[in-house]
């Protein structure tokens, strides 16, 4: 048993030989052992060291609580002294001049014969009420503590105690001490071992899953085997990060295949056009003209995505700080539905506004704006048929809601939630509208978030609805 012990300690220290000095485990095991190191240090210093000094004090406490007794006895008689001296394990020897009392013969304490009478002369002589004597008891030969106290004008008490000797008794708990902390050492040294290895495995396991997050591996799995709750509640955590890393990494990479091919796309057909017109129509002018309208076109395609990136950025920058002033709602979207007026002439859409009277609230004019222009802008590239936009503005009781429908196929109920980030598409590829560059919602998202308002969308087979609220201003 013992050769299988060595065999387990040495596999120990091997092991912690192997690892970093400054590793998790090497602290929690070297914590530990220190620890126990320190306990055992208390335990020597108070039962070895300080056993004599603590057991006087506590047979001295014993003769001063037995003398209280005494003092406060309301019937003192042999029996309440015998049962104070049994109590307290204590000899009581009452003196007066026709008061004679004793319980020292069965208890090895000291007797006040005509040896240690010269004790009781030199207290009933002081004139004292109290006093405390220390001295050897030659009968027994140890160290006796003696209370003396007057009771009553020609009444006193002796109070004694003996101290056993402690010699033998401390040598006895030092041999046992030994081989105590021996053992317990070594037990110290094993099990803070495994509590180490299996507090710091879990942690160490952690650590190696993200350093190949930190490589760009999103495989990495923070799933550590371990039953205590900070650790899990770190590998859940770590979890969640990696996935919304691995989202805004996809989304990185959509954007940018989105926005190179959204800039790719004009700048080709602006140089295709412009060589057909310097080669080709220069000396035609309907087709000349027909080639520049094009170029102008996605001129203004291509500025419209500028601008939505600038606007993205500028919006989502941690510097940016909102204007706030009152703002006629109503009149806001009118302007908005002004800009859009060439579409209801050439194309028939019909932008269907209903409000309250009045409408008036608090927030950046140019960022709301943008908001409810992104909003309609978006209805108009989904709307159905009909060509119909809803615009309302509902009147609660502390709030303006203001909803803004269009008439098509809606939006799946699972790609609800991914509809506001950049460049988003349920079937995962890129689709080019007339109207917008597939930044719009994004940045509505961004701005709702630092005015702190409250947004969403619904969706059914017959439309979506994009709403946001808005605080009144009392």
């Amino acid at each position: 048993m013992w050769s299988k012990m060595k065999n387990k300690i040495q596999n120990i220290f091997q092991s912690i030989k192997n690892t970093k000095s400054n590793s998790l485990k090497i602290n929690i095991w070297l914590f530990l052992s220190a620890f126990s190191i320190f306990i055992l240090c208390f335990l020597w210093f108070f039962q070895i060291i300080f056993l004599g000094s603590y057991y006087k004090s506590y047979k001295t406490d014993e003769l001063d609580k037995a003398a209280t007794e005494l003092r406060e006895s309301q019937n003192l008689n042999s029996k309440t002294i015998e049962d104070i001296a049994q109590k307290r394990d204590i000899c009581i020897e009452i003196y007066g001049n026709d008061t004679y009392f004793s319980t020292i013969s069965n208890k090895g304490c000291m007797e006040f014969g005509n040896k240690n009478f010269k004790i009781k002369k030199d207290f009933i002589d002081s004139g004292v009420l109290e006093k405390h004597y220390n001295l050897i008891n030659e009968q027994f030969e140890n160290e006796t503590l003696i209370y003396a106290l007057k009771l009553d004008k020609n009444i006193f008490a002796f109070i004694n105690s003996s101290l056993e000797p402690l010699d033998s008794t401390i040598t006895i708990l030092s041999n046992q001490f030994i081989f105590t902390t021996i053992i317990v050492l070594i037990l110290s040294l094993i099990i803070g071992y495994f509590i180490s290895r299996k507090l710091s495995k879990p942690i160490i396991k952690i650590s190696d899953e993200a350093k190949k997050l930190a490589d760009g591996n999103f495989s990495a799995d923070f799933k550590a085997p371990s039953d205590i709750y900070e650790i899990n509640e770190l590998a859940e955590s770590l979890n969640y990060a990696k996935n919304e890393l691995y989202k805004t990494e996809s989304l990185k990479r959509d954007l940018m295949a989105n926005v190179s091919h959204d800039l790719k796309t004009p700048l080709t057909m602006i140089k295709a056009y412009a060589e057909m017109v310097r080669d080709i129509t220069y000396n035609n002018k309907e087709k000349r003209e027909e080639n520049l309208n094009t170029i102008i076109a996605e001129t203004d395609r291509l500025a419209l995505l500028v601008n939505d990136i600038l606007d993205l950025s500028a919006v989502q920058s941690e510097n940016t700080t909102l204007k706030i002033e009152k703002i006629d709602l109503i009149q806001l979207i009118n302007q908005v539905i002004e800009r859009f007026k060439i579409l209801s002439e050439q194309e028939n859409y019909q932008f269907l506004f209903t409000h309250p009277d009045e409408a008036i609230i608090k927030a950046d004019k140019k960022r709301i704006y943008q908001v409810i222009y992104n909003l309609i802008n978006n209805a108009i590239n989904y709307t159905g048929n009909d060509k119909k936009v809803y615009i309302n503005i509902i009147n609660e009781k502390h709030k303006y809601r203001i909803e803004i429908k269009d008439t098509g196929k809606g939006i799946k109920q699972e790609d609800l939630k991914h509809i506001w980030d950049k460049y988003y598409h349920s079937e995962k590829k890129h689709k080019r509208n007339s109207y917008g560059t597939g930044l719009g919602l994004s940045i509505v998202k961004s701005i709702l978030q630092m005015h702190n308002y409250k947004y969403g969308v619904t969706s059914s087979n017959k439309g979506s609805n994009f709403y946001f609220e808005i605080p009144k201003d009392n």
